[in-house]
């Protein structure tokens, strides 16, 4: 093959390439990316707010699949998701560190909330959390958990330690194994104290006779973070799409849809990617 024979070959080559690679990415981005989430982004309505943007900017469908935190890395770990968005900090930096994801970036906070009956029979009003679950407790106060190994759960159960408190033996205590939105229509029914997010507390319609009793207070922090599946682990994921949803809701752009989001006036989302 003369020179010029190989350069209109390499150049032939080249343009394959191109149209392959190409073809491949429209696959990649025309097939919806399966997100495994917490019921606090979806109950609240974030994703309602948030998915369109993504949808307009890249041309993607997003299928969430909102369960418990805890369950939602247990997807990532068996690659039955794509990208995970959650809210259990040391749980997700171990995902990581086990291989099963390959980076974890903060993306939005906001803060659990203490809610109970308005006429707070246990007297937990206040902004310490800790006080407020032993005076709870000690009025055998009823008390519904989530007890889904949900992020929500984790901090709730983080909460009770802090008190020097076993959940099994306070009279009040009850798990329902169940989203944010089923523990307070049940909190609402049954005029129980639960712990929530503050973001599905205000996407929350049947409030009955809650209230916040307890906020303010700074354990009460609630951090969310944003993670690719591995595909060295899981080959058949869509890494490419999972990498470029992380990109736009950490970039400016997704951020600004985040800080948009707005329940009578009152932002439920407040975005901290690092730049």
């Amino acid at each position: 093959m003369n020179a010029c024979h190989q350069r209109a070959f390499s150049a032939l080559a080249t343009k394959v390439l191109g149209a392959a690679l190409l073809l491949a990415s429209s696959a990649v981005f025309s097939q919806p990316l399966l997100m495994a989430s917490t019921t606090s982004t979806e109950q609240s309505g974030l994703f309602a707010h948030l998915l369109p943007a993504f949808k307009a900017a890249s041309g993607m469908d997003v299928k969430v699949v909102a369960v418990g935190t805890g369950q939602a890395i247990d997807m990532g770990r068996r690659g039955d998701a794509d990208v995970l968005f959650v809210h259990d900090q040391a749980a997700e930096e171990k995902l990581v560190a086990d291989g099963f994801a390959t980076k974890r970036l903060a993306v939005m906070y906001n803060d659990f909330v203490l809610v109970g009956p308005a006429s707070d029979p246990a007297g937990v009003r206040g902004r310490d959390i800790v006080a407020a679950l032993r005076k709870a407790a000690a009025g055998a106060a009823p008390f519904v958990s989530r007890g889904d190994r949900s992020g929500t759960h984790v901090a709730e159960l983080r909460y009770w330690k802090l008190a020097d408190l076993d959940v099994s033996k306070i009279a009040g205590y009850r798990e329902c194994g169940c989203g944010m939105g089923p523990a307070l229509n049940i909190a609402a029914s049954t005029g129980a104290y639960v712990l929530t997010d503050r973001g599905t507390w205000l996407n929350f319609r049947n409030r009955a006779g809650l209230a916040v009793l307890v906020e303010g207070d700074g354990k009460l922090f609630n951090q969310y973070g944003v993670l690719p599946v591995n595909p060295a682990r899981h080959p058949h994921v869509n890494a490419l799409g999972a990498n470029r949803f992380i990109d736009w809701v950490t970039s400016p752009a997704g951020q600004a849809v985040i800080a948009s989001y707005k329940i009578g006036g009152e932002q439920l989302f407040f975005p901290n990617a690092k730049p």
